[in-house]
């Protein structure tokens, strides 16, 4: 019974202020809770306890009321016996009347002890269900400030982000712009290039062309131009013509 009431005391006595301070330092309200669950488990340890102990004060003084009525009962036989002249009953109903006594008084101590450790069981569990109370509010009102902790983190992060894409996020971006824009540049110098030289190509086939035909033409009015080899059709054409003729 010491051990529970020293368990029970020590939560009792605890101090709260600590407590929430190691908790906000771990960042989690994991010592709270098993501080709740210790409570709990030796509050229902307590209150089995104490419904014990009530259960041996109600024995004890129901102990103690019956030897005390049986030693009432004797002291006032005796009374009468020693009134009778019955010395010897006398003297047998006073030796039961000591030990009833003995007993009466042992209960007595009984009880009144059992009734104190009652009564102490019945505080303590008092206490403590008044520190569960305290410690539950206190861990409700820390999930709260926990919650607002991390949005709060969360906050200065998104911040601290935007900050950046503003601050050297901007440099950044303009360098690659810069050689985005370059490798575009080149590209399209070299497709000019490219293409002036293609221009280049064509008009050299082009006027090359020209001045074939010009040169075929003035060869032909100078009767320098090779004669003209007959195609198939007028060789077809001849071949008719002179079967014709031997008809």
């Amino acid at each position: 019974m010491a051990s529970l009431l020293e368990k029970t005391q020590t939560l009792i006595q605890a101090n709260l202020h600590e407590m929430v301070d190691r908790a906000l330092e771990a960042n989690s309200v994991a010592v709270m809770k098993q501080y709740i669950r210790d409570a709990e488990e030796n509050l229902d340890d307590l209150e089995n306890a104490a419904a014990t102990v009530g259960g041996e004060v109600k024995s004890m003084e129901r102990k103690y009321t019956e030897y005390k009525k049986k030693g009432d009962q004797l002291d006032r036989n005796i009374d009468m016996l020693l009134m009778q002249g019955k010395t010897d009953l006398a003297q047998a109903a006073q030796n039961e009347l000591n030990s009833t006594r003995r007993l009466q008084e042992q209960y007595h101590e009984q009880w009144v002890r059992q009734q104190r450790e009652y009564e102490s069981l019945l505080n303590a569990r008092l206490k403590l269900q008044a520190k569960l109370k305290t410690i539950r509010q206190e861990q409700k009102e820390m999930e709260a400030l926990l919650r607002l902790a991390q949005s709060k983190e969360i906050t200065v992060k998104a911040m601290k982000s935007m900050d950046d894409l503003e601050g050297v996020g901007d440099g950044d971006i303009a360098r690659l712009r810069d050689s985005i824009q370059g490798r575009l540049d080149k590209a399209s110098a070299h497709s000019e290039m490219y293409a002036s030289k293609l221009d280049n190509q064509m008009d050299d086939i082009l006027g090359k062309t020209e001045i074939e035909l010009q040169l075929e033409e003035r060869k032909r009015r100078l009767g320098l131009s090779a004669p003209t080899t007959p195609s198939f059709d007028e060789e077809e054409s001849d071949a008719i013509d002179v079967s014709s003729l031997k008809e």
